[in-house]
């Protein structure tokens, strides 16, 4: 139907044009945080008027599936925490697999993760096409693994894999060199680093007027969020490090409520919109640069 062509069509534009110059060229652009300056909750008033063309399951506004998410994430894992207190580090369970854990009850700035992991779409709105935004992510600069969406078909025109540095198994990286040191395509999950996110997910510079920042999983969680390659299908493991191992529950986990938590009936955000601007106001108050 027309949905699935919208998606194949966003897949086949990005999978041509995701390259390492692309790559490094928008993440340059992007990188001074120059383009303006909002709130958390004025950026997702802007994702009112996007609707993610490569979403097979839903189609209306992003902002809608922002509060979805949270409030999946709120009920299964209430608040622990009183309002205004620093919230503890999730203590971790040792699971089947070698370095592996999973999270327990995380307090409530994991219900904001959910709130803010697509924040990044605003790109968007900034003037960027869907197709270098939206969409499941990949790393660019090595061969392209199976389980990469529509892979098999949509990425016969891009340079990248006709050219020996990055058309190999590792191409231009290590073994076990870790996510943090692979390039991956350019979307709203790692630009939201770039944008207002690294000040309010525990990357420097630190969050503004004193506000308590949360652990490192909160923005390895945003960042990795669309790289189902990894966490869904076990790709591209020949890269990882022993740190993403140990974070990948973290991935599945925010995974459970970023799928299943889609549905027609659509949330009031006016009713939820109290509690999630008081978690706005303790992690990330105040204006931020995009």
């Amino acid at each position: 139907g027309k949905l699935i062509d919208r998606v194949y069509n966003t897949y086949r534009l990005m999978h041509t044009h995701q390259t390492v110059e692309f790559v490094r060229r928008k993440s340059a652009q992007y990188g001074s945080c120059s383009q303006r300056r909002m709130s958390v909750m004025e950026a997702l008033q802007l994702l009112d008027q996007l609707v993610d063309e490569s979403d097979p399951d839903v189609d209306f506004p992003n902002s809608f599936h922002a509060f979805q998410t949270a409030e999946g994430i709120r009920r299964a894992h209430p608040d622990k925490g009183r309002a205004g207190a620093r919230p503890g580090r999730p203590v971790p369970r040792r699971v089947p697999g070698p370095g592996l854990t999973r999270p327990r009850s995380p307090p409530d700035w994991f219900h904001l993760v959910g709130l803010l992991h697509d924040l990044g779409k605003v790109l968007v709105l900034f003037g960027e096409p869907q197709w270098a935004v939206v969409g499941d992510t990949f790393p660019v600069g090595c061969k392209v693994q199976k389980s990469v969406v529509y892979g098999d078909s949509t990425f016969h025109e891009n340079p990248d894999t006709k050219d020996p540095r990055y058309s190999t198994e590792y191409g231009m990286y290590q073994p076990g060199c870790g996510l943090d040191n692979v390039l991956m395509s350019w979307g709203h999950d790692g630009e939201f680093g770039a944008l207002g996110g690294g000040s309010l997910l525990g990357t420097e510079p630190p969050a503004p007027n004193g506000a308590l920042v949360p652990p490192g999983a909160a923005f390895y969680m945003v960042r990795f969020h669309s790289f189902y390659p990894w966490h869904a299908h076990g790709d591209y493991g020949h890269l990882c490090s022993e740190e993403d191992r140990r974070m990948l529950p973290w991935l599945r986990e925010i995974n459970k409520f970023d799928l299943y938590t889609k549905q027609e009936e659509l949330p009031d955000v006016q009713q939820l919109r109290a509690y999630y601007q008081g978690l706005i106001d303790k992690y990330c108050p105040g204006q931020l640069c995009w």
